[in-house]
């Protein structure tokens, strides 16, 4: 049986971790005491009695944390942003490719993808690799969240009963073009340069859509929409987390994709839609799960050598 502790478990991510937790017999979780929990001095010691610590803190704060490790053989998995491209740190997303879950099975340092990331990445990652998107494609993401993707300030804003009427309306953030998610999605896929990112958080509580738009003319191979969509489906042929939806789902959905219908769940569709000129691939997913969560979880999983989707929801 692991020891588990979770340094921020009063946060939303931490919160949902310890909920797939429910009814585990494989793991023991450490509570530290409420009133301790902001103490460094009782956190050390949470850490190193543990098999594996997750970090569910601010960047800054996540730094500290890792410092505070004395017993070599913890490991800790990161959801900040803190690690995500630093060397030495597996980046927790093991369907990218073996060498990725590998490095997750043995590493001590593992960096939970960022929720934006995680979408782009997915469609990202495997168009590059397989030669079809240039790394010098001047690429644009446009993406849309629900508001406990902002924590819990921002959650507490939407609920407040007394808000503001402008909550109602879509909430298009990140115009400086620095999203702290931007590093990771230009260094994990290879890009030459950093995409132009367009986010937005509307009313409801969690889902997301991340589309990636490409002129098929740009592209290193002519492809044709359907021929994308069956390079997905074979890339990531046999990954019970990620769900390749057959061409033309979206028009079978009246042509809309709605950004919540994936909330509560912890894989991740792939759309691929338009014409032999333009095309988009667009993933949906819940924010909170493998857009964070559900994704921590999966890479717990992986280190203990069990079934990765244990204690998640597919």
């Amino acid at each position: 049986m692991k020891k588990i502790f979770i340094d921020g478990s009063e946060g939303t991510t931490g919160l949902r971790i310890f909920e797939r937790f429910e009814g585990r017999d494989d793991i023991e979780i450490l509570k530290i005491p409420s009133e301790l929990r902001k103490d460094p001095d009782e956190i050390k010691k949470y850490i190193n009695a543990s098999d594996i610590t997750f970090l569910c803190l601010p960047d800054a704060a996540a730094r500290e944390a890792v410092a505070m490790v004395e017993n070599e053989n913890v490991v800790i998995i990161d959801t900040s942003t803190a690690h995500r491209t630093e060397e030495g740190w597996a980046y927790g997303y093991p369907e990218l490719s073996k060498e990725h879950r590998d490095k997750i099975k043995k590493g001590k340092r593992i960096a939970v993808p960022g929720c934006y990331a995680t979408g782009f990445i997915t469609s990202a990652y495997p168009l590059v690799a397989g030669g079809i998107l240039p790394k010098d494609y001047p690429v644009s993401v446009f993406a849309v969240s629900g508001y406990s993707g902002g924590g819990k300030k921002l959650i507490a804003e939407y609920e407040n009963p007394e808000r503001d009427k402008k909550y109602g309306a879509a909430r298009m953030y990140a115009w400086g073009q620095t999203h702290k998610h931007l590093k990771e999605m230009q260094k994990i896929t290879g890009l030459d340069r950093m995409p132009l990112f367009a986010p937005m958080t509307t009313d409801y509580y969690s889902g997301m859509v991340v589309e990636l738009p490409l002129y098929t003319d740009m592209l290193a191979k002519k492809m044709t929409p359907e021929e994308i969509r069956d390079f997905f489906a074979e890339y990531y042929k046999g990954e019970q987390f990620i769900k390749v939806m057959p061409f033309g789902a979206d028009v079978e959905a009246g042509g809309v994709i709605f950004s919540d219908g994936c909330s509560g769940w912890d894989g991740i569709e792939i759309y691929v839609t338009g014409n032999e000129d333009r095309v988009v691939v667009a993933t949906r997913f819940d924010n909170l799960g493998k857009g964070a969560s559900g994704a921590a979880v999966q890479c717990l999983n992986i280190v203990m050598g069990c079934d990765e989707n244990k204690g998640l929801v597919l």
